[in-house]
């Protein structure tokens, strides 16, 4: 039944302990909840003016207002856009504007079928949120061509929502990651309720399926709401949604076992008095939660509202042409007339499909919205959902601690996850409000654990974690973790993002998504800027050995650095005291996306706090200490990049410096990995000059590289002088075993870094020349001894971690 209100209801507070603002809140809702005939008409007005403005955006180019019939040479050369959830989008805008109005709530409006852009952006435009941000779409006849003729052509407003569009914080454009954004968003944010459009195509999607755990992560005294609604229109682009098969019954199920409470909304000849008591049932009940758990008596696994709306698809357009159904069809998703432009009949279903909504009533002569329209929306320009600071304008620095004492002593051995997990803890102390930590159900095994001693986790179905201000989110879905990451972070705060290295690339497509969201941000004029999104990769292959191939995969890296320069950041930190320097740096950076990668075993702390400090400003550096002569005029150059392979670095100018002293070696840590493009391809990238000074300009080099070698010969292309470098790194070889083992099997080991040393000095030193074959053939016999070793004994030989010495 329409409005049919499914399973038990929360507990309603004593009224006596609600604070004047929220009865009186309590009380708007009451008298407005049902809509009066005036509320009814303006709402009907506003959503016939914003569907007919979506239509014409996506056939249109003139005649804008039919201030004649519609020729050939009025429809655009190429029809781009989705119309099909578009009318169902709208509903919700108007419903939303009406109550934002009456009670000035503060909302936000999330929108999961970004392809209904045209839906969005004619209420953005109806509000005049288009014009206060773009003036070229002022409110009247010349803005409105401007926006009808400019969708999805060079120049306007592309088919997808983007950063470009007032009020969005999600682009759409990869479905599935809507709800794990609304709930990011909302976290920290008490006042702040997200409306929450998920599609039936979209929730078919893992994400979403994991993210409708999300309210057992959000604590209602400390955070804000999220209304979904569910847009079961029952087609995709050319087959029909689950949900769109499943009855009252088995969705009512599905999401009361979720956690909610379910009401639809589906009566179609009343479906604004439907959406409206709904509205006002749902905004009612997370009151009633968010009322009982702030004054004390919080609702034990409260149920939190959820809407599924039922419309046709496209509904109020063509209903069928050439013999087939549009509306209520998947002929509806996208261009329902698409040859509107050449076929006699579809202009002409064209021309009654958009005279349907009498635009001349809703208009008036210089394309200026009806009062009865103007009449429910927002008056204060700061509450209208396409002009909510949240979304554009609302980052906060963190209070990022000083992190020199939490320096580790060199010389000795330390975890940098152990090391910096205490720095992080003291990030939260100086920051209750606006860090989060979102990690897989990772952080003890990834050595992090110390930023629990602060107040725990926050999953609130977790007697022992509940209504605690827990400051980490572990839910094993890696999409979730992302979106609400994702959704926190553009809502101004900072978050971190640590895992297991082989099970980021989980969140690959998402975080490319991220990434075109924040380029065009940083190109739209009026956005202000975000923290950074930042990834901790630990648990990495090298260390990987006791859980084998499965979980030894560096791919990440890759993904981070096909990213747009200006965006794409990259650190592989050798020690404890750099990865410190790196995370303050991270945590203080915008816009960017920051990789960085460490070890949580223990490992050789090489620096001490100033000389890791002088390091990481440079981004790479000679280390004298494993240099012979400082590293001057050398014969060869060893570079590693990443923890354990700079360890066999060392270890390999260690075991030359005793076997050949007369060779001279050169090692070169680099721990920002953007340095080593061609300058000007990169904003960290070295100057040819600075290059030639780490590298020399023709002396072999040999790099031991962390990820796989292909990423670092495309680093390096264009710098010159590239026949003299060779590369190692992870080359897909890997097992159960040990964890010398995993250096021997990719050819990573310090007898493989060796044998390239020599290989590459014997060019220009005749003295190790006389004794290449001699030390290669013994190089390459250690490493098949170790392997036999290790075959044999389940284990590496006993000392084969000892720190290399020099003397």
């Amino acid at each position: 039944m329409p409005g049919q209100l499914i399973s038990q209801p929360n507990p309603p507070p004593d009224p006596s302990l609600l604070p004047d603002s929220l009865l009186e809140y309590r009380v708007q809702l009451d008298t407005n909840g049902i809509l009066s005939p005036d509320d009814l008409e303006a709402v009907i007005q506003f959503k016939r003016a914003a569907n007919y403005i979506a239509a014409a955006m996506i056939f249109l180019k003139e005649n804008v207002l039919l201030e004649r019939p519609i020729t050939p040479d009025d429809i655009k050369p190429r029809l781009l856009g989705h119309w099909g959830t578009c009318p169902g989008l709208v509903l919700v805008y108007a419903h939303m504007n009406r109550i934002i109005r009456n009670t000035n709530i503060d909302a936000l409006y999330v929108v999961g079928p970004g392809h209904g852009a045209p839906g969005i952006l004619s209420c953005l435009w109806l509000e005049e949120s288009l014009a206060t941000f773009w003036p070229r779409n002022t409110r009247d006849k010349k803005g409105l061509h401007n926006l009808i003729s400019g969708f999805s052509a060079p120049g306007g407003f592309p088919s997808h929502i983007n950063a470009e569009t007032p009020g969005s914080i999600h682009e759409g454009g990869e479905l599935g990651y809507a709800l794990a954004v609304s709930f990011g968003a909302v976290m920290d944010n008490p006042d702040l309720i997200c409306i929450c459009v998920v599609g039936d195509g979209e929730a078919e999607s893992g994400p979403t399926a994991a993210a409708w755990h999300g309210y057992k992560y959000i604590d209602p005294a400390e955070s804000g709401a999220i209304l979904p609604i569910v847009h079961v229109n029952g087609f995709k682009i050319s087959e029909r949604t689950i949900y769109g098969t499943m009855d009252d019954k088995e969705l009512v199920a599905l999401f009361a076992g979720y956690g909610y409470q379910v009401r639809f909304v589906e009566d179609l000849p009343h479906i604004d008095e439907d959406m409206a008591a709904s509205l006002q049932w749902a905004l009612g009940e997370i009151h009633k939660i968010q009322d009982a758990a702030r004054n004390g008596r919080p609702i034990v696994k409260p149920r939190w509202p959820v809407l599924i709306l039922r419309t046709p698809k496209g509904w109020s357009g063509p209903k069928e042409i050439h013999g087939e159904f549009i509306e209520g069809s998947f002929h509806a998703h996208q261009v329902p007339l698409p040859k509107a432009k050449t076929d006699k009949e579809e202009l002409q279903a064209l021309q009654a499909w958009l005279e349907s909504y009498k635009p001349k009533e809703l208009f008036d002569a210089e394309g200026r919205p009806n009062k009865k329209i103007l009449s429910i929306i927002p008056e204060r320009q700061e509450k209208k959902l396409g002009q909510r600071k949240e979304a554009y304008a609302a980052y906060t620095p963190l209070d990022v601690p000083a992190w020199k004492p939490f320096g580790v002593e060199k010389g000795t051995e330390a975890s940098c996850m152990k090391t910096i997990g205490e720095f992080l803890y003291q990030v939260i102390e100086q920051n209750a409000h606006t860090f989060r930590i979102f990690s897989p159900d990772e952080l003890v095994s990834n050595k992090l654990d110390a930023v629990l001693r602060h107040s725990g986790r926050n999953m609130q179905w977790d007697v022992a974690s509940r209504a605690n201000g827990g400051r980490v989110i572990e839910i094993l879905s890696e999409h979730t973790c992302q979106g609400m990451l994702q959704g926190y972070t553009l809502t101004g705060r900072t978050g971190l993002f640590p895992s297991y290295e082989a099970f980021l690339g989980i969140i690959h497509t998402m975080m490319v998504q991220y990434s075109k969201f924040v380029k065009m941000a940083r190109e739209t004029p009026w956005r202000q800027p975000v923290g950074s999104l930042n990834y901790i990769e630990t648990s990495t292959w090298a260390r990987q050995e006791h859980n084998g191939f499965s979980h030894q995969n560096p791919s990440f890296i890759g993904a981070v650095l096909n990213l747009k320069p200006t965006i794409a950041r990259v650190y592989l930190p050798p020690d404890a005291n750099c990865f410190l320097s790196t995370v303050a740096h991270c945590l203080r950076a915008k816009n960017y996306v920051n990789l960085m990668v460490g070890s949580k075993q223990p490992t050789p702390v090489w620096l001490s706090p100033d000389e890791a400090d002088r390091h990481c400003i440079a981004g790479a550096s000679v280390w004298k200490f494993a240099s012979v002569d400082d590293g001057t005029d050398p014969d060869v150059v060893l570079v590693g990049i990443g923890v354990e392979v700079t360890f066999e670095v060392i270890a390999a100018a260690a075991m030359l410096r005793r076997r050949l002293p007369h060779m001279r070696v050169r090692v070169v840590n680099v721990t920002d990995l953007m340095i080593l493009e061609p300058y000007g391809a990169h904003p960290h990238a070295l100057s040819q000059a600075n290059f030639v000074g780490l590298f020399t300009n023709d002396r072999p080099i040999h790099f031991n590289y962390h990820g796989y070698p292909g990423e670092l010969k495309s680093l390096l292309f264009g710098r010159p002088n590239l026949d003299r470098v060779t590369i190692e790194g992870y080359g897909e070889e890997g097992t159960t075993t040990s964890p010398f083992s995993m250096m021997l099997l990719n050819h990573t080991s310090r007898y493989h870094v060796a044998v390239h040393a020599v290989k590459g000095a014997a060019l220009r030193n005749p003295r190790v020349a006389i004794d290449l074959h001699e030390v290669v053939s013994e190089m390459l016999h250690q490493a098949e001894k170790d392997k036999e070793y290790v075959l044999r004994h389940g284990a590496d030989r006993e000392g084969t971690f000892d720190v290399p010495t020099f003397e």
